[in-house]
């Protein structure tokens, strides 16, 4: 069975950084994308960061310049990498992995960025 196992969040201060990883445990087949998505308490969960197996990379604007996500394939890892870290990104952070005919979710990290 395909389990998708996060690590990496924790509690920061404003300026910091932290490293998301997000492994797959079982075996997916034709992966067209990994990602990252948040969700803030009572806000809508948000795509964060998206990148597809050709290596093409999607950042929500507020993250741009700030947040770096990069995968190895050969794993099924992604990774966030989390710099300049504010306030306002704290968030349960969800790894998303699109395979062909449906989505896999991680448990969720709590990402928590003190003032």
């Amino acid at each position: 069975q395909v389990q998708l196992v996060e690590s990496g969040g924790g509690l920061v201060q404003a300026g910091g950084s932290l490293r998301l990883s997000c492994a797959a445990s079982g075996s997916i087949f034709s992966i067209a994308a990994m990602g990252w998505y948040r969700q803030a308490p009572g806000k809508q969960r948000e795509l964060v960061a998206i990148i597809s197996t050709a290596g093409t990379t999607n950042y929500v604007d507020s993250v741009k310049g700030r947040f770096t996500i990069s995968r190895d394939n050969a794993k099924n890892t992604v990774y966030l990498q989390m710099n300049s870290l504010k306030p306002e990104d704290t968030a349960v952070y969800y790894c998303n992995i699109k395979a062909i005919f449906r989505d896999y979710w991680g448990q969720g990290t709590q990402v928590t960025v003190s003032s």
